[in-house]
């Protein structure tokens, strides 16, 4: 059984920086896609950064220039580098894993196997 653990968030203002991680226990490999999604307050979960297995890395129109994933396959462990952060970037964030590379491209929150139980960002003005 695959477990997730995130870490790393917490409450920062306008233009700060958070790295998240997620530790990987149980049989994940580079195979997986791994990915973090976020929720924000009455919005739908969404995309936010996916690592493909061939080492893509595909981000939300939001986030691009200012967030960067990346993943230490010796520690199993997943990163989100979150620079130049913004109010909007308020919500619970997820990390999540799927041993099918297809759903790094245009997998829906229900497509992923995996889910950790989420990390909190709070970004104030």
């Amino acid at each position: 059984q695959v477990q997730l653990v995130e870490s790393g968030g917490g409450s920062v203002q306008a233009g700060g920086s958070l790295r998240l991680s997620c530790a990987a226990s149980g049989y994940t490999d580079s195979t997986y896609c791994m990915a973090w999604f976020r929720q924000a307050p009455g919005k739908e979960r969404e995309g936010v950064a996916r690592l493909h297995p061939s080492g893509r890395t595909i981000y939300a129109d939001s986030v691009k220039g200012r967030f960067t994933i990346s993943r230490d396959n010796a520690k199993n462990t997943l990163y989100l580098q979150m620079n130049s952060l913004k109010p909007d970037d308020t919500a619970m964030y997820y990390c999540t894993a799927d041993p099918g590379s297809y759903v790094c491209y245009s997998g829906t929150p229900s497509d992923f196997k995996y889910w950790g139980q989420g990390t909190q960002v709070t970004v104030s003005s």
